[in-house]
C-alpha cells in the first residue's frame, strides 16, 4: 500500500495543480498561494501571540486555540503542495501524503470537540471544573488528539488496501458520531450562554465565559458550515458511488472549503477576543509595525 499511494509524473517529478492554458487555471493557483499564505500569517501570528504571552497560556481556553492554530498553520503550509501540485489524496491516491496533511483537519474536530466540553463544565460545573480539570488534563487532552488521529492515519498505511479502506469507513462512522456530538454540544453551549449566563451576577469571571462561549459556538459553526459538504462528498463515494470526483485537490471545491477553516477559525478566535487582540499587537504586529502598537 505504500508503494502505490504515490505516483510520479513521466519527469520523475510532480506536475503542477494547472496547465496554464486558460485564465482560469492562472486564477486557481494564484488563489492556492494566496489562500497558503494567508492561512500561515493569520495563525501563525495567533501561535506566536500565544506562546509569548504567559497570561494568555495559564488560561486552558487558549490551550485549545493554540492547539487549533498550530494544525491551520500547518495546513497553511500544507496547501503549498496540495494546492500548488497535482495531488490527490484518498483512495486511490495520486502524489499524495498517506493522508497525513488531510489529517490535520481531523486534529482539528477532535480539539474543538474537547473544547466544548471544556467550556460547558468551566461554565455550568464550575466546582467540578477547578478541581478535576487541571492544566495537565487540558494538555494531555490535546496531544491525545494528535496521538489518536496520527497513530490511526499510519496503521492505515501497512494495512493491505482492502483493510485500509476498511479502517477508513470506520473513521468516517465515526466522524458521524463526533459531528452529531458537536452539533448536541453546540445547541447546548448556546442555550448556556443565551440563558444561564444572564442569570449570574456581572464580573469580570461572567464575561470572560460570555466571551469563551461565543467564540466556540462561532467556530464549531463555521467549521461545521465548511467542512460538511467535503464530509456528505465522500459519504456519498463510499456508500453509493456517486458524489463529485475532482481532478486535484487544487479543484477540489469540498476539500477547499474544508481547509479554509484555517484562516476562518483563528480569525474568529482574533474578533472573539479583546485579550487575544492587544496581545497580538505587542508581540507580533507591534514588532512588525510599532505604529499598529502604539493605537
Amino acid at each position: 500500500m505504500l508503494l502505490s499511494n504515490i505516483t510520479h509524473s513521466v519527469t520523475g517529478g510532480v506536475r503542477l495543480s494547472v496547465n496554464f492554458d486558460s485564465p482560469v487555471n492562472y486564477l486557481i493557483f494564484i488563489f492556492q498561494l494566496l489562500f497558503a499564505t494567508t492561512a500561515v500569517l493569520i495563525a501563525g501570528t495567533v501561535v506566536i501571540t500565544i506562546l509569548a504571552t504567559r497570561a494568555l497560556r495559564l488560561q486552558n481556553r487558549f490551550v485549545f486555540m493554540l492547539n487549533t492554530s498550530v494544525c491551520d498553520t500547518l495546513v497553511g503550509f500544507s496547501v503549498y503542495y496540495l494546492g500548488l501540485f497535482d495531488v490527490q489524496e484518498g483512495y486511490p491516491s495520486r502524489n499524495g501524503t498517506y493522508n497525513m496533511l488531510p489529517s490535520l483537519l481531523g486534529v482539528n474536530i477532535m480539539t474543538f470537540l474537547f473544547a466544548q466540553f471544556d467550556r460547558y463544565f468551566a461554565v455550568c460545573h464550575p466546582f467540578i471544573y477547578t478541581r478535576f480539570i487541571t492544566r495537565r488534563v487540558i494538555i494531555s487532552a490535546n496531544i491525545y488528539c494528535w496521538f489518536h488521529v496520527y497513530v490511526q492515519s499510519i496503521i492505515s498505511n501497512f494495512l493491505p488496501l482492502s483493510k485500509a479502506i476498511q479502517l477508513y469507513v470506520f473513521s468516517i462512522v465515526s466522524l458521524q458520531i463526533i459531528v452529531f456530538t458537536k452539533v448536541v454540544m453546540t445547541i447546548k453551549l448556546y442555550v448556556v450562554a443565551r440563558f444561564q449566563l444572564e442569570r449570574d451576577p456581572p464580573g469580570a469571571e461572567k464575561e470572560n465565559n460570555k466571551e469563551s462561549l461565543r467564540i466556540i459556538i462561532f467556530v464549531v459553526i463555521s467549521f461545521l458550515v465548511l467542512w460538511c459538504p467535503s464530509f456528505v462528498n465522500i459519504i456519498l463515494r463510499l456508500m453509493i458511488g456517486g458524489g463529485l470526483v475532482f481532478r486535484n485537490e487544487a479543484t477540489n471545491l469540498f476539500a477547499i472549503m474544508a481547509r479554509f477553516n484555517a484562516v476562518c477559525t483563528p480569525a474568529v478566535y482574533l474578533w472573539g477576543s479583546p485579550a487575544l487582540r492587544e496581545a497580538t499587537k505587542k508581540t507580533v504586529w507591534g514588532r512588525v509595525c510599532p505604529r499598529c502598537k502604539r493605537r
